[in-house]
């Protein structure tokens, strides 16, 4: 009777392990699948891409954002509506649908950072009296765009920074060396968005 009670309770002792090994089999699923829908969630959010970004992405990005600047251009000097060529340009170049843009153009001094879609706008094509200094960088206009990367790092994966020079050609021949940073991100459909770009003069020691 002894024995048969040792084995009843040895049964029982092995069948409630089982079940809370399981239980927590279950509770570990449970939290590895909400921390997977909290991470898509955000990534939802955010609107970017998990794809990592290459260096061939970002070179014709360069070179798209370069052909922007002439076709802006090119539209102004045949009278037609720049202003919405420069919009469309903002749009498909830079990320203030997904995220902060942190702007630093050229050729602003009062209003030095651009983080509102009209702010560059006005930047690239002036007519905003909130922005009274800007005369329209992309309306000067230039006939070409050319980048020089110094370098560029895409170890993130999902954002690449790249700087360097690029030089701005106008319709005299004159060319312009400008200093830049831009950092990119990957949207959702797989192109990439500016999210940083800052940009100045080269220092001039003769000025000082």
């Amino acid at each position: 009777m002894k024995n048969l009670k040792s084995v009843l309770s040895s049964i029982l002792i092995v069948f409630t392990l089982s079940i809370l090994q399981s239980c927590r089999a279950q509770t570990h699923n449970m939290q590895s699948e909400n921390e997977v829908a909290v991470a898509e969630e955000q990534n939802s959010a955010l609107l970017y891409s998990d794809e990592c970004i290459t260096e061939r992405e970002v070179v014709e990005a360069q070179k798209l954002w370069g052909q922007g600047i002439v076709r802006i251009g090119k539209v102004f000097s045949d009278n037609g509506d720049y202003s919405k060529e420069a919009a469309d340009f903002i749009q498909e170049m830079y990320g203030y649908d997904l995220s902060s843009v942190l702007f630093k153009p050229t050729l602003a001094a009062n209003d030095q950072f651009r983080s509102s879609f009209d702010a560059a706008l006005s930047y690239f094509v002036g007519g905003n009296e909130a922005y009274a200094e800007d005369k329209g960088f992309a309306i000067k206009p230039y006939t070409k765009v050319k980048f020089d990367n110094v370098g560029i790092i895409n170890n993130s994966c999902r954002m690449a920074v790249a700087m360097g020079n690029y030089y701005f050609t106008d319709t005299n021949g004159a060319e312009t060396k400008v200093e830049y940073t831009f950092a990119y991100v990957k949207d959702k459909s797989g192109k990439l968005r500016i999210v940083t770009h800052q940009s100045s003069l080269p220092y001039n020691p003769q000025s000082n």
